[in-house]
């Protein structure tokens, strides 16, 4: 009988109804138990699944598979080892290797394996739903200090954001009448009160002033962000250039991104610009559609390969560990592939995780002229993990009455990485581009616009012909964080498709 895993690149896992996941062959009876008497479920669960499936778990003493013997002894060990930390996030974090919660993010190995409350809450942000006001913006601390201003990014159609006077390029210094600054932002703008006023200001002479306006913005639950924010078609010069800007590889919009796609290859498109300067990343499959869309529906040919720890990757054949390019969608719909030799990428240091596996899978196959700043650097995968010791922690929505209802915890650790055809995945310090360029707060111009820098600076790259746009760059937008880094999923990639293992 085959067996089943599902693998979530870097943040989430889903199961659909037609793909089961069955994980017996798996062997996690080898380590010890906590003694009985102990309440230390959380603990046990994470340690449990850290020791099975965690990339690093040669390397972190504490996840050793000798560290605590099968004695009664060593159950004493271990008891006392995860009675030693009361909460459990900090003792998630504590077994990650060199997390950046642990060490800061310059030493940090793993700088993206996460911890969530609530596992309900971790799969309905899986689906791009989420509590939001709808404004998304970017965090820049002000030079010398410890203050903070915010710009507006953009706005989620249909959400409260898109009911007031606040739009694109906009900036805002304080929250509630207080300055925003590195010690209070987080409680200010992602704290526990679901409506805020925000401060806004102006850049007078390079200096953030604040003015007299102020919006006031609810965050409400069920937000649902269509990822596919805009698609537009320039001609000029007598050439026909496609514009996408998408902001989430969000699967349950995979046919969206399809019909947009469709849309530009009807009109005869010559060139794409893809935008993914604010995509954090997400599904693998929808990142392996956008690159067949572009590239071609080679289905006999490497889109990607997987790379486990060494307890898992003897348990794979290739077959199982590489992905290939796609031919139809999830819903059996052909995909619409444009067949392009080259393909131009908006980039930012907020493009991340699948945004950064379009362009490294895309490389051995496409010309990708990437425009914009360096990438995140996020090239490893992971999986959801919970308390359903049957299942060997793999989450599965058909398995919810399965999970230990007395513990709700749910982990998404690192358990492997990527690599595109030509067997590259060293990626993790970013992706540099080929024209590097950086956004300007005092020109961030208008998405769509044709004489938006970023977008114009592509199409100069494709029509050859000077810009009217001015690129220098006055104040450029060097972000601490933004919006998209307090939603449960961060940065993410995921692999939703199910992995055959066979038994040895």
């Amino acid at each position: 009988m085959k067996k089943y895993a599902l693998v979530l690149f870097s943040f989430y896992f889903i199961l659909t109804s037609c793909s089961k996941t069955n994980t017996d062959n798996l062997d996690i009876t080898t380590t010890v138990s906590p003694l009985d008497t102990a309440e230390v479920d959380t603990q046990h669960f994470m340690w449990k699944a850290m020791n099975f499936w965690y990339f690093w778990q040669e390397d972190v003493e504490n996840l050793s598979d000798t560290k605590f013997p099968l004695t009664e002894e060593g159950s004493i060990a271990y008891t006392e080892f995860l009675e030693s930390y009361e909460d459990p996030e900090t003792f998630f974090y504590s077994i990650c290797n060199q997390h950046e919660n642990i060490v800061g993010s310059n030493n940090a190995i793993d700088r993206f394996s996460f911890v969530s409350e609530d596992y309900r809450e971790l799969t309905q942000a899986l689906a791009g739903v989420s509590k939001s006001n709808g404004l998304e913006f970017g965090l820049v601390l002000i030079q010398g200090t410890e203050d903070i201003f915010g710009y507006v990014r953009y706005i989620i159609p249909n959400s409260d954001a898109a009911t007031k006077d606040i739009s694109r390029g906009e900036i805002f210094r304080g929250v509630n009448g207080q300055a925003l600054n590195l010690d209070n932002y987080i409680d200010l703008l992602f704290g526990d009160n679901d409506t805020y006023t925000l401060n806004m200001a102006d850049i007078v002479d390079g200096e953030i002033i604040e003015n007299d306006k102020e919006v006031t913005l609810t965050k409400f639950e069920g937000l649902a962000e269509n990822p596919v924010f805009l698609s537009k078609i320039f001609e000029i010069g007598g050439q026909k250039i496609g514009y996408l800007v998408y902001n989430a590889f969000t699967n349950e919009y995979d046919e969206d991104l399809n019909n947009a796609i469709g849309e530009l290859k009807a009109s005869n498109i010559e060139h794409l610009v893809v935008d993914l300067r604010y995509n954090p990343g997400g599904s693998v499959n929808s990142a392996r559609l956008l690159s067949s869309m572009i590239y071609g529906t080679n289905t006999d040919e490497i889109f990607l390969r997987q790379r486990w720890n060494s307890k898992i990757q003897p348990q794979l054949s290739d077959s199982q560990l590489i992905d290939y390019f796609a031919n139809q969608t999830p819903n059996g719909s052909a995909v619409n592939s444009l067949n392009l030799t080259t393909v131009y990428i908006l980039t930012t240091s907020s493009s991340a995780s699948s945004s950064e596996l379009v362009i490294n899978g895309l490389a051995p196959y496409v010309n990708v002229v990437q425009i914009g700043e360096t990438t995140t650097g996020k090239n490893e995968f992971s999986i959801t993990m919970v308390d359903d010791y049957d299942n060997s922690y793999i989450y599965n929505q058909e398995r919810e009455n399965r999970i230990n209802p007395d513990n709700e915890w749910a982990i998404q650790p690192l358990v492997g990485r990527n690599e595109n055809a030509d067997g590259f995945s060293d990626y993790t310090s970013g992706l540099i581009p080929d024209i590097e360029l950086e956004e300007d707060l005092e020109n961030l111009g208008v998405l769509g616009d044709q004489n938006e820098p970023l977008l114009a600076r592509a199409i100069q790259q494709i029509t050859g012909t000077t810009s009217k746009t001015d690129f220098t760059v006055k104040m450029p937008a060097k972000i601490v964080t933004s919006s998209k880094m307090f939603t449960t999923l961060k940065n993410n990639m995921v692999l939703d498709k199910p992995i055959e293992i066979t038994p040895n």
